[in-house]
């Protein structure tokens, strides 16, 4: 049965898309150059970051979903999202080698009347210019005119069932007014609201807003943990507090990082670059090496030496309850604790082995002995199966950078 929709890409923005439109009845591709996830899909298999479980995988091939590295199947549908990824390249601008690929694939079989949307971060200006700029060299037809082009930010929460697809309003960014509208069409099909930005480049400017937003909120509450140890203050306390007040505050947590795939944007090609995201990068950057110094310190004041110390790790992903590493600051950690020479292992319910520096780090089978027997239990990432106010009466030491435990249980970040 030939599809209606196309995504372009099926990682961990793109398979979650497939997923909400195969789940509302739109019969659903998914395109993706890299042979090794479409394999592991038609067999079935769920991805390794845990975005899906292999129940919702088989839910969505018993609902037509088909995964391919075939080109032509791009040519056969109405409406074609590209959810390329974006990194981030040395100089901190993104990169979108892998979004000129995309649109190079589609422009090559881009029919008239398709409705072509662009999800992946890009930096304002990049679905009117390169993206438009290849779909039109490559098809021989203009945007606006003979095909529907816009831009809609993703806006995913892993982990998060709740608001979910429906749940959760899609900005709309169209070329022409007719753009934003049959781009609105699509986007009703299975979301509850769909928001009309200007154009793309607002649309595009949305994303590096939400994205900034996170970034700086979360420095600010680093820099806060940071001075409130000093002040011999309980920074947890003050937030539990704070964020009573109705209006004007948003409640921000610490931690020995920030990870994920929404990466701050602070050069935007040719723009300027925002120095406040310049900052906060900065500041989340520090984390890893000053949970490493609190640990060091924690140890110190008990008698012991970082060298030669056993600590063990909890939760080594960058978000509780999947297995998801991208930006994980455990690595950095981990590595640092050994530079003290430290002997480090891990615990993690989602990760079942873990090399840093090319190395294995030993797996801790039995939570509770590794507990006992660690000098130092460094709480990393807070899942859903850890006892805390059990471990914090196994572990010699527990310290824990996301205020999880209960307050006089541990030590705090």
């Amino acid at each position: 049965m030939p599809a209606d929709l196309a995504v372009i890409g099926l990682g961990h923005h793109g398979l979650p898309l497939a997923q909400a439109a195969t789940a509302a009845g739109i019969a659903t591709v998914g395109f993706d150059t890299d042979p090794r996830p479409v394999a592991e899909l038609a067999a079935g298999r769920p991805p390794v970051d845990g975005s899906l479980t292999a129940s919702e995988i088989r839910r969505m091939l018993s609902g037509g979903f088909r995964a391919t590295t075939s080109p032509v199947e791009l040519g056969r549908v109405r409406t074609a999202v590209l959810c390329a990824p974006t990194p981030l390249g040395p100089d901190g601008a993104l990169d979108l080698t892998a979004v000129g690929d995309a649109a190079r694939a589609l422009a090559a079989r881009l029919r008239p009347h398709t409705t072509v949307l662009l999800e992946s971060p890009v930096p304002p200006g990049t679905t009117e210019g390169l993206l438009r700029e290849l779909l039109e060299d490559g098809s021989g037809l203009r945007a606006g005119r003979d095909f529907h082009l816009a831009y809609s930010p993703g806006r995913l929460d892993p982990g998060n069932r709740l608001p979910g697809p429906a749940g959760t309003p899609k900005v709309i960014g169209g070329l022409t007014p007719a753009c934003t509208e049959s781009a609105a069409a699509f986007y009703g099909r299975f979301t509850d609201k769909v928001v009309r930005a200007r154009g793309p480049r607002e649309a595009e400017t949305v994303k590096l807003l939400e994205t900034n937003f996170r970034h700086v909120n979360i420095a600010l509450v680093n820099e806060m943990a940071v001075l409130c140890h000093e002040l011999g203050v309980d920074l947890w306390d003050v937030i539990r507090c704070a964020e009573t007040k109705p209006f004007g505050f948003q409640a921000f947590r610490p931690g020995p990082g920030v990870g994920g795939h929404g990466a701050p944007v602070e050069h935007l090609g040719t723009h300027r670059p925002l120095r406040l995201v310049e900052l906060a990068g900065q500041v989340n950057q520090r984390m890893p090496r000053y949970v490493v110094q609190r640990a060091a310190a924690l140890l110190n004041e008990h008698g012991k030496s970082a060298r030669g110390a056993r600590i063990l790790l909890l939760g080594i992903t960058y978000k509780p309850d999947l297995a998801d590493r991208e930006g994980s600051p455990a690595e950095e950690i981990a590595g640092r604790l050994m530079d003290l020479g430290a002997a480090v292992s891990f615990h993690d319910p989602h990760v079942p082995d873990w090399r840093v520096r090319d190395l294995p780090v030993p797996r801790a089978d039995s939570l509770y002995e590794a507990a006992a027997h660690a000098d130092l239990t460094l709480l990393l990432q807070h899942h859903r199966v850890y006892d805390l106010q059990g471990l914090a009466v196994k572990a010699q030491l527990l310290l824990d950078t996301r205020g999880a435990t209960p307050a006089g249980t541990a030590h705090r970040l």
